[in-house]
């Protein structure tokens, strides 16, 4: 193995093309931790699925530009990057991943839990 290859993500299958609806997430688990994949406006894009507050699932929030909305108790989070979009400047956020699609397959890099 060179080099490069030893720094390149590790992706996970996580479903099928087609599995996730448009404007909708869905959770998975990766890795041991769970994952909230969405799929909006022709992408998708991976967040850590516990809201930080009390720990709802994100993937069971409504969707709407770029952003989801905690079920329980309505915090906005960005679905691009995980940031806190109540308070921008605040270190509370949900972890982002890196998500590709290969053939029919939509996969996430999570590295694995310590």
């Amino acid at each position: 193995m060179s080099d490069t290859d030893e720094n390149q993500p590790d992706f996970t299958t996580v479903c099928k093309v087609g599995t996730i609806p448009a404007g909708q997430g869905r959770a998975f688990p990766v890795n041991g931790t769970m994952i909230a994949v969405f799929f909006t406006d022709g992408e998708y894009s991976a967040i850590n699925d516990f809201c930080p507050h009390m720990g709802a699932s994100l993937a069971e929030g409504h969707v709407e530009d770029g952003t989801v909305m905690c079920p329980w108790h309505a915090w906005a989070f960005s679905i691009k990057d995980g940031s806190w979009l109540d308070a921008k400047d605040s270190p509370i956020r949900c972890a982002a991943y890196q998500v590709r699609v290969q053939g029919n397959e939509i996969q996430v890099s999570v590295p694995s839990s310590p």
